[in-house]
């Protein structure tokens, strides 16, 4: 295997190594090497060996394993496996392996160590050969570019470089392409990457090789201090590799636009291309700014008519009108963090936020927080997580509802979202999310609390135990209040009751199995407690 090893790495030709892991295969075991495949360019191409092409049912059998390991059948062979070749960036091909006995143990160790040294020595050979495609690649594109310079020279000698690339830009600010159609125009002027990020510091679009994947994630703390530091300059700036100029239209900045230029190539032609590009690009950018700020007040009016009680047939319409689905079950969370105002900056961080963890919601703002109403109940962590790295400070909470189905139940579950946000700011541990419908005990106290919520509380802890007594004509409520009165002493219980000692127990028991409560835990026990007085003094008791 040591020898083998070092014969795989030996070489760079996948076909190579495939063929030499074939035609080591029979030294693992009682095995026989049926067929070999390599992905190329998508597609699992047979590699024959001795001239054989495998059988055409064996290769629709592998493609038809999409991927992963799997047994096939051949003929005059009780065992056969389709053994997938993986690296670190996915498939690389397949190795199949048939037997004339079922293999042991031990030989299918074998088999494993060499399918696994033959796909690292794939990875490396696929690598290299990546590395090779994109230096002539880069060659190419190097001797593109020289001939574009050639071709642009030629232009400013006929017609003048500046009329031909403002007339570009032109056309493309004409055809409304957007940013893609300005950074692929601003990559065929110059030959230079070029890309446009937002003024966070994401990637928005991106022309020409070399496309970092994935796009570096942004440091708030260096993307405001590069946006202040080109602010004071006039035109075009060089920060390392990049040469980048602001979109700001009326001294609002709305992101930057850049050409990747690591070998120090940029001239005159190429700032003067920059230019015209930064000015077709602030038009674009400012009439999009424009249509989204219409889109938010639209969203906003919205909820804060649904929050004060809107007509349900309007609300319908206008959620509908921007895109909404209100039929459908939702939430309202609200979002505070400390030392924040709740300004347009920040409900734009909600906003975003909120859309990267897949989050379909509307949004208004209030004095001290930010208000959606989701189409999905929130991951526990997720929003949290998300608005802690856009603002850079975890000193937040949030506060979730429960579930609403009907337009007018929204300002109540608004309350609800709020409290929840409050019960979480005077906890031990302040910051985070909470969902009212796991505050427990906390829900029917301090303000805001009705006969309804009492209602629901009584619901949650005791609904299975009532329904039980209602359908048996049982007294386990009753009996479970007695037990709470009398302090759990299970003698004063007993006889309070009439009942014997053992019959208690079983009832005990009995409501523990319906409930699913354990009247051992502290937080059970207390939920419980209050919920059978409210039952017996609130509620009235049985009916």
């Amino acid at each position: 295997m040591v020898a083998l090893s070092r014969a795989l790495f030996g070489t760079l030709d996948e076909a190579e190594i495939l063929h030499l892991a074939m035609g080591h295969v029979a030294a693992a075991g009682p095995y026989s090497a049926e067929a070999g495949y390599l992905k190329v360019g998508g597609e699992l191409v047979p590699s024959p060996r001795d001239g054989r092409i495998p059988a055409s049912a064996v290769s629709r059998k592998v493609r038809e394993l999409a991927g992963k390991d799997g047994s096939l059948t051949v003929r005059g062979r009780p065992w056969g496996r389709a053994l997938g070749l993986r690296g670190p960036e996915g498939l690389h091909g397949y190795l199949v392996v048939t037997s004339r006995s079922r293999p042991t143990e031990a030989q299918q160790v074998l088999l494993a160590t060499l399918v696994r040294h033959t796909a690292a020595a794939l990875s490396v050979a696929f690598a290299l050969r990546r590395r090779r495609d994109d230096a002539l690649e880069l060659l190419r594109l190097k001797d593109e570019r020289t001939a574009l310079q050639r071709q642009l020279i030629s232009v400013v000698a006929e017609l003048g470089f500046e009329r031909a690339v403002h007339a570009l830009m032109a056309d493309v600010a004409a055809s409304g392409g957007g940013e893609g159609a300005v950074t692929r125009a601003l990559h065929r002027l110059t030959g230079l990457p070029a890309l446009v990020e937002d003024r966070f510091g994401r990637l928005r679009s991106w022309a020409g090789p070399s496309r970092p994947v994935p796009y570096p994630e942004p440091d708030p703390v260096r993307q405001d201090e590069m946006l202040h530091a080109l602010a004071r300059q006039a035109g075009p700036v060089r920060v390392r590799d990049r040469l980048v100029t602001l979109i700001r239209p009326h001294g609002d900045i709305l992101g930057v636009l850049a050409l990747v230029d690591a070998r120090d190539e940029a001239d005159e032609h190429t700032v003067l291309a920059l230019g015209h590009a930064a000015v077709s690009l602030t038009l674009e950018l400012a009439h999009l700014r424009s249509l989204a700020e219409v889109e938010l007040r639209l969203h906003r009016e919205l909820v804060d008519d649904l929050l004060a009680g809107a007509d349900e047939a309007s609300a319908y319409a206008r959620a509908g009108a921007v895109g909404y689905d209100l039929h459908r079950s939702h939430y309202v969370v609200v979002a505070q963090w400390a030392n924040r105002a709740a300004d347009d900056a920040f409900a734009q961080a909600v906003g975003r936020s909120a859309s990267g963890v897949g989050m379909r919601a509307l949004l208004t703002r209030r004095s001290d927080h930010v208000v959606l109403i989701a189409g999905d109940r929130p991951h526990a962590r997720a929003l949290y997580e998300a608005l802690a790295q856009e603002t850079g400070t975890r000193s937040g909470t949030i506060g979730v509802s429960g579930p609403c189905d009907s337009v007018d139940e929204i300002p109540h579950r608004y309350q609800e979202a709020q409290r929840a946000l409050e019960a979480r700011r005077h906890s031990r541990d302040r910051y985070g999310t909470s969902f009212f419908d796991e505050l427990g005990l906390y829900r029917i106290l301090g303000p805001g609390n009705d006969y309804r919520e009492l209602e629901t509380f009584v619901q949650e802890w005791l609904g299975q135990l009532i329904d039980y007594d209602s359908r048996h004509h049982a007294s386990l409520v009753e009996t479970l209040s007695r037990y709470f009165d009398c302090g759990g002493n299970y003698d004063e219980t007993a006889e309070s009751l009439a009942i014997h000692r053992s019959t208690l127990r079983y009832r005990l028991q009995r409501i523990r199995d319906i409930s699913g409560y354990d009247l051992a835990n502290v937080e059970d026990r207390l939920n419980l407690q209050v919920a059978t007085r409210v039952w017996k003094i609130v509620l009235g008791g049985p009916g």
